[in-house]
């Protein structure tokens, strides 16, 4: 077989398996995304300014100071923020960690896709090759069992593999204990008391413990005006909560979206 061919063959096979990208510089991108197969750069990192973020001032306060504790290499707590969808919990993420970047920290995002828990070692071991804090997102996790849920409770802390002192996860559960809880599983459990701790044993590893709830219509209103008046858009207040009354929920998603489509109607882009 000529050198010729054989050349072919090995283009071929690059073309089927290309090579791993290089990895991305660790000092030099304000976010990442880690989809189990290396770190690359986060195409677009512009959360909303925290400022505008309405009805979630105690957890921006105190994910904030958490944040900057672990950006200036103090002390600082893996964060659960749990609670009603669409209530804000990714958006303050990505916006804390905005806010303690635009003040100097040296903190960087790190987006990790939950399907891919089982690389999280491999994800720690490269973060741990420099000092350089992170905060690695784990964005609307939960386990059906609590056997899927063990692996990830030994990585928060006494794993052999434990997350390196310069990364906290941070991770948003519409539920409040991250596991389902099988009513059935634990009633057939020699002791349910021991089945039902099982599964809270995840949620007390986070040092931080965050609730975000259904909000009322004042402050529904709030987070639209909020918005609105970042995007330099006048709105009534009336239309607002009709908005919300026909689509059943109010939240700072809905508010999100009631001002998208004020936005369109006034002619306007965000």
């Amino acid at each position: 077989m000529n050198e010729e061919i054989l050349a072919r063959i090995a283009d071929a096979l690059d073309r089927l398996a290309p090579p791993p990208p290089p990895p991305a510089d660790l000092e030099a991108h304000p976010a990442y995304v880690w989809r189990g197969h290396g770190l690359a750069p986060a195409r677009v990192f512009d959360p909303l300014p925290i400022e505008i973020l309405r009805g979630v001032d105690a957890q921006r306060e105190a994910l904030v100071a958490n944040l900057t504790r672990l950006s200036e290499g103090h002390a600082a707590q893996d964060v659960l923020l749990w609670g009603a969808r669409g209530t804000g919990k990714s958006a303050l993420v990505k916006s804390a960690v905005a806010a303690v970047q635009a003040r100097g920290g040296r903190l960087a995002l790190v987006e990790a896709v939950t399907t891919e828990l089982s690389t999280l070692p491999e994800l720690f071991n490269l973060l741990g090759t420099t000092d350089r804090p992170f905060a690695i997102f784990l964005d609307d996790l939960g386990f059906d069992g609590v056997g899927d849920a063990r692996a990830l409770r030994s990585l928060l802390q006494g794993g052999a593999e434990a997350r390196p002192n310069n990364a906290r996860l941070l991770v948003t559960s519409n539920r409040r204990h991250l596991v389902t809880r099988d009513i059935a599983e634990q009633a057939s459990a020699i002791n349910p008391r021991d089945s039902a701790d099982d599964g809270l044993a995840l949620a007390d590893r986070f040092g931080l413990s965050l609730g975000f709830h259904v909000v009322d219509q004042d402050t529904y209103v709030d987070i639209v005006r909020g918005y609105a008046e970042a995007h330099g858009l006048s709105f009534d207040p009336v239309d607002a909560i009709g908005w919300a009354t026909r689509r059943g929920s109010r939240s700072g998603r809905v508010a999100w979206q009631y001002v998208v489509d004020l936005a369109g109607r006034s002619g306007r882009n965000l």
